[in-house]
């Protein structure tokens, strides 16, 4: 889908409104692709109120939410409300969060597995990690290499990423095909297992103990990237689209709130 492109909007929607956007959105990044557990799409607000400013976000924060102008759209990567809930406890999370953005007039859209699988997997996966010739297929992007030990390319991705150390798996010592998920991907290991590819290998974020052990007795290998090194993209990606439609945004600094002592 080219996102230069403008789409058929409804007449009764302005550029202004939190509807116009929302179609923008939908255009761009399908939000009937989202997965089932997802919560992409409008997460607060409605589609008939309008903004004065645009603001780009990986994470609805506390902070943004103090720092944000009245009748502002945030668009941001995670859902605020990611499950339903049976009570809004504005001193409890998320509605804490919720609580000072309804006061300011605020509206949330959420693009989160859909913008995954339209955009950012594969920015991840072909600018940053550098596998251009590799495919999206529904969550991940996958492709062949050239036969590579696991120790090789474990330490050409900590170099690409600048970082100190990576959390592995390794169940062989080479590696022809891989698999990459943005984010936490490792639920679909016993999917990915299941293909029996030679020597494969998932790169992924947010490994846990008993993940690894059932790839490794899959014979799959692992790679565990922070969560927040592979969708820190998210935000100069919608800059970009944005700005193709027309709009200027405000992109906010949205940190890993893990950090190392």
């Amino acid at each position: 889908m080219n996102p230069t492109q403008t789409p058929n909007l409804p007449t009764q929607h302005n550029k202004q409104s939190v509807g116009y956007m929302y179609y923008v959105c939908d255009f761009t990044s399908p939000f009937n692709t989202q997965e089932s557990w997802d919560n992409s799409g409008l997460n607060l607000g409605s589609l008939t109120q309008e903004f004065d400013k645009i603001y780009i976000t990986l994470e609805v924060t506390h902070d943004l939410a103090h720092s944000v102008s009245p009748n502002s759209l945030i668009i941001a990567h995670h859902p605020l409300f990611f499950k339903s809930i049976k009570t809004f406890d504005t001193a409890a999370y998320p509605c804490n969060i919720a609580h000072k953005l309804i006061a300011k007039n605020c509206a949330i859209i959420a693009m989160h597995t859909n913008f995954d699988k339209s955009h950012l997997n594969e920015y991840f996966t072909h600018e940053i990690l550098g596998f251009s010739h590799f495919l999206q297929d529904s969550l991940y992007c996958h492709g062949a290499i050239e036969k590579t030990s696991f120790a090789q390319l474990a330490n050409t991705l900590k170099s690409k990423l600048r970082l100190d150390t990576l959390r592995v798996c390794q169940a062989s010592e080479s590696i022809e095909h891989i698999f990459v998920i943005c984010g936490s991907g490792f639920s679909e290991i016993t999917h990915i297992a299941a293909q029996n590819l030679p020597n494969s290998l998932l790169i992924s974020g947010d490994l846990k103990y008993h993940d690894a052990m059932i790839a490794k007795s899959l014979g799959l290998s692992l790679i565990d990237i922070p969560h927040y090194e592979s969708e820190k993209y998210f935000t100069q990606i919608v800059d970009s689209l944005l700005k193709n439609a027309g709009y200027q945004a405000i992109i906010t600094d949205c940190k890993n709130p893990i950090t190392h002592i």
